[in-house]
């Protein structure tokens, strides 16, 4: 009886620990998107593909600035130059190769999409129905779920570790996942006399949307 009543505590407790691990990730998310105004990193991204068998997607590297309400600075390095920047009402969105400026309305644009997550207002549950996805590779993993249904992700998961994201795994309708790395990461940076209003280059094509 004892034996039983030993087996049947350690069982409880260990769901309770498994219970608050998970849980950490939601409490670390909540405490990042309020307290977090600004932050500025590295990324890299890669496309995985659905199936097995497809070649390895490219990987992409780049670096990101973000203001919140919808101010930031998106930009891929390598392989090739393209540029996303915001400034809380436009996104513009810019292919060097092509010398080519698409502009959207930010509220159209920012939505349910993977940068609303990161770069928006506090305001994630009238977008995102949001729940805790357990650990892995050392990272505690949110899962974003749009609660609008012609968004471009079906589900986007974010991984945690000390209070920072540190990954996103981002998974579209047509069954690829893009999975992104943060890296170098500071959070509240002083932005100095950053500006995020965006000037097409010279001779640039601007298409508004």
């Amino acid at each position: 009886m004892m034996v039983s009543r030993i087996k049947a505590l350690a069982g409880a407790s260990l769901l309770l620990l498994t219970q608050l691990a998970a849980a950490s990730a939601l409490d670390q998310f909540k405490s990042f998107v309020t307290s977090t105004k600004a932050a500025k990193g590295e990324f890299t991204q890669k496309i995985v593909k659905k199936d097995p068998n497809a070649k390895p997607g490219q990987v992409s590297q780049g670096s990101f600035l973000f203001a919140r309400p919808g101010k930031f600075i998106w930009t891929y390095q390598k392989p090739y130059e393209q540029l996303l920047q915001a400034d809380g009402e436009q996104l513009y969105i810019y292919d060097k190769d092509l010398n080519q400026v698409t502009v959207k309305k930010l509220g159209n644009a920012l939505g349910s999409s993977p940068a609303a997550i990161l770069f928006g207002s506090n305001d994630l549950d009238k977008n995102f129905t949001l729940s805790d996805a357990g650990a892995k590779d050392g990272l505690e993993w949110l899962l974003a779920v749009p609660k609008a249904k012609d968004t471009s992700f079906d589900s986007i998961r974010i991984g945690l570790k000390d209070g920072m994201p540190a990954a996103m795994e981002l998974k579209d309708a047509f069954g690829q996942t893009s999975v992104l790395a943060f890296r170098n990461v500071e959070k509240n940076p002083n932005l100095g006399g950053v500006q995020f209003k965006f000037s097409p280059p010279k001779g640039a094509d601007v298409i508004a949307q």
